[in-house]
Parts: C-alpha cells; sequence; structure tokens
C-alpha cells in the first residue's frame, strides 16, 4: 500500500522505553524512502514521456505544417493550371474564330470568283453561239444564192468540154 502525505503527516509513533520504538520508525521510513523512491523513478519516467511525447508533437506539428504549406502550395498551383488552361482555351477559340472566318471569306471570295466565270462563260458560249449560227446562216445563204448554180453549171461544162478535147485526141 502507497503512502500520501497525509499518511505521513498523521503518523504517530507509540513511546517506547527510550521514546519512539525505533524498528517501527525505520520500517516507517524504509516505506517512506521505497515509495519516495518508487515517486521519482514514476517522474523520471513520466518527465522522459513527457519529453518525448513534446519531440512527436514537435514532429507531427513541423508535419502538419509542411503538409499545410504543401496543400496550399497545390491548391495555388491548380488554379494556375485552371487560369493557364482557361487562356489557352480563349486563344484556341478566338484562333478557331479567326480561321474559320477566314475560311469562310475565302469559300464566298471563291463562289463569287466561281460565279463570275460562270457568268462569263455563259456570256461566250452565248456569243460563240449567235456568231456560229450566223455563220451557218451566211453559208445556208450561199448555198440558195444563184451565182452557186451558175458556178457548178460552169464547172459541169468545163467538165464536158475537157472530157470531149481528150475523147477527140484519142
Amino acid at each position: 500500500m502507497s503512502l500520501t502525505p497525509l499518511d505521513i503527516h498523521n503518523k504517530e509513533f507509540t513511546r517506547g522505553f527510550r521514546g519512539y520504538d525505533e524498528d517501527e520508525v525505520n520500517e516507517f521510513l524504509d516505506q517512506v524512502i521505497k515509495d519516495y523512491e518508487t515517486v521519482i523513478r514514476e517522474k523520471n519516467e513520466l518527465f522522459e514521456k513527457v519529453n518525448e511525447l513534446e519531440e512527436r508533437l514537435e514532429h507531427f506539428s513541423n508535419i502538419e505544417e509542411t503538409l499545410n504549406k504543401s496543400i496550399l502550395v497545390a491548391q495555388e498551383s491548380a488554379e494556375e493550371v485552371k487560369r493557364s488552361a482557361r487562356k489557352e482555351a480563349d486563344l484556341i477559340v478566338k484562333e478557331s474564330e479567326k480561321n474559320a472566318d477566314r475560311i469562310i471569306n475565302d469559300a464566298l471570295s471563291k463562289s463569287r470568283k466561281i460565279e463570275l466565270e460562270t457568268e462569263e462563260l455563259k456570256k461566250q458560249a452565248s456569243v460563240y453561239r449567235t456568231r456560229f449560227k450566223m455563220l451557218i446562216e451566211s453559208q445556208l445563204e450561199m448555198l440558195h444564192n444563184e451565182d452557186w448554180d451558175h458556178v457548178t453549171e460552169t464547172e459541169e461544162a468545163e467538165a464536158n468540154e475537157a472530157a470531149a478535147a481528150y475523147h477527140s485526141n484519142l
């Protein structure tokens, strides 16, 4: 049984012939010394444990602080990545819009050019058709002309004369 400070304070020794019973006092002092040694040992163990726990607490506090800083850095990095991605996306969209506008304008320009070329070809075809028609009509008119009959009669007469001369020479 451990002694309490009250036990030590309230302890009364019986009086013997020469005063206190020496064996009883020595026994009590031995018990006090034993308990006191136990308390000192426990106190030292607890002191060492407190020191160890304080070191661990400081270590974990440092880890916590490092983790908090790491989390902040990670959050800032994530925000920076998001901002960069947004900027890049905006640039891509703007570039795409410019390219789309350029492509549309090029297509419209080519379409207009083709339309003008088509109109020009239609005009040229119409002019060609008109000229060809006029040429054919003039050729038909020449065929129907009386001079043509005279030329063929003259050519026929000359051919007959040549044939007769040939036969007479034989």
